[in-house]
């Protein structure tokens, strides 16, 4: 028997996605065009090179600042944005940073060694040594490099997330170095009361935004919803569900699809965290997260205890109904990225086509819980078995499954090389890319 649906709501006439990205542009080019008036403002000196590496310096400043914003985790942003999207413009950033801030001490060493009779490197040594904060900004400059290092495609992929997070919060040391460099040495800070008013509200915003959405959000919600896991109920050999109980989680604002960092406190377990989507759409009684073994740190979770205490990050991420922009959906399982699309399936309104693609009907998890909803949803399921070759998901099965694939909003969810071919073959079928809507699950982007 199919249930009666509510009519699914009319698609919003601004996207959150683009209203959050128009907002961010804005800013960052509102606190441009106000650092290029305070530096005219200040003066200029005599020597271009002076002059150009105090302009590369205060728009160094700004990126770092930038930096810090875009890695906040502000639900806001997060919500209409996605952690992924933020952590990849965070790392981009990053590198423009780096270049940023080495144009801004070669610049000041030629400029201020053409005025004297020392070589470039003995002049950036002399006013180390000599000037307030310079030294300062040199250990800021090597903190940075070394986290940029680290963060290179090919030095990420061997490190362990934890190691990779460790040296990756030096970044917070350099921060802290840069603005008292600022402080002491920025002739622009000082320059007028409005501009030490700019920068200190700038700084302000920065690193109140971390404090906040890092730190003081996460230890509040977590007082406030005191979490523990009530059950670990195995869904076969390799995946289990973990259901989370706690106080008040009706007033959690998760919604389905979106994930959190979840931290398990036992002694060999609480200093990970891990990414988990939630498996279920929230009902204001339990979380529920089903994870495949992948490591230790996975299958580990088959051991848990009732009881065991939870923190738990988030909720976070952009993959939600919220982002919809037509009455229909069509959403794409693989393996257990089926977690977040069981979860979409139970809060979406309208016609929903869900395809699941396994190598054995025996992978399928929860695919009982799939077929039971999609009856009483009136949506369609496709279960799609076989080996990876031939491509069971190729742009001309996928129109077949679902010919109106391009009047749907596609959610695609699953393994790196199958999200890769989905994404191409939607967009061989024509599906607007407005329509479709994924998300990376890293934690480091």
């Amino acid at each position: 028997m199919t249930t009666l649906q509510a009519p699914p709501a009319p698609p919003r006439a601004i996207r959150p996605g683009v209203a959050a990205r128009t907002a961010l542009y804005a800013v960052l080019a509102a606190n441009a065009a106000v650092v290029a008036y305070f530096f005219a403002q200040a003066g200029f000196a005599s020597n271009a090179l002076i002059v150009l590496g105090r302009l590369t310096g205060l728009y160094g400043a700004l990126l770092m600042a930038f930096q810090l914003l875009l890695v906040a985790r502000l639900p806001w942003l997060d919500r209409r944005i996605g952690m992924d999207r933020l952590t990849s413009w965070h790392r981009w950033t990053g590198f423009g940073l780096l270049w940023t801030l080495l144009a801004h001490a070669v610049f000041l060493a030629l400029g201020y060694a053409r005025a004297s009779s020392l070589d470039p490197v003995d002049q950036l040594v002399d006013l180390a040594g000599t000037v307030e904060g310079v030294l300062r900004a040199v250990v800021a400059l090597g903190l940075l490099l070394v986290v940029g290092a680290v963060s290179a495609r090919s030095a990420r992929r061997r490190l362990a997330y934890e190691t990779w997070h460790f040296v990756h919060l030096y970044t917070y040391v350099a921060v802290v170095l840069a603005f008292t460099h600022q402080v002491a040495a920025g002739t622009t800070f000082t320059a007028s009361p409005a501009a030490t008013a700019y920068w200190y509200g700038l700084w302000g915003v920065a690193l109140g935004s971390v404090l906040t959405g890092r730190v003081l959000l996460p230890l509040w919600r977590n007082r406030r919803h005191r979490l523990r896991v009530a059950a670990v109920v195995p869904e076969n050999d390799q995946v289990v569900s973990v259901y989370v109980t706690g106080r008040d989680l009706d007033r959690l604002p998760a919604r389905a699809g979106q994930f959190f960092l979840w931290r398990f406190l036992t002694r060999d377990r609480w200093w990970q965290a891990h990414p988990f989507s939630l498996s279920a759409a929230p009902d204001g009684r339990t979380l529920r997260l089903t994870v495949k073994a992948a490591g230790d740190g996975t299958a580990g979770l088959r051991h848990l205890k009732a009881g065991t205490r939870v923190f738990a990050e988030g909720p976070y991420g952009a993959f939600t109904a919220l982002h919809r922009t037509r009455p229909h959906s069509l959403l794409i399982a693989g393996g257990v990225g089926v977690t977040p699309i069981r979860a979409l399936l139970e809060e979406l309104q309208g016609h929903a086509v869900v395809v699941y693609r396994v190598t054995a009907e025996r992978d399928a998890v929860l695919h009982d819980e799939l077929r039971d909803l999609a009856r009483a949803k009136g949506a369609e399921l496709h279960l799609v078995t076989g080996p990876p070759v031939p491509d069971k998901l190729a742009p001309a099965e996928l129109a077949r499954l679902v010919p109106d694939v391009a009047d749907r909003d596609v959610f695609p969810c699953g393994p790196p090389p199958m999200m890769r071919a989905v994404l191409a073959g939607l967009r061989e079928l024509g599906v607007p890319g407005p329509q479709i809507h994924f998300e990376r699950f890293s934690l480091a982007g």
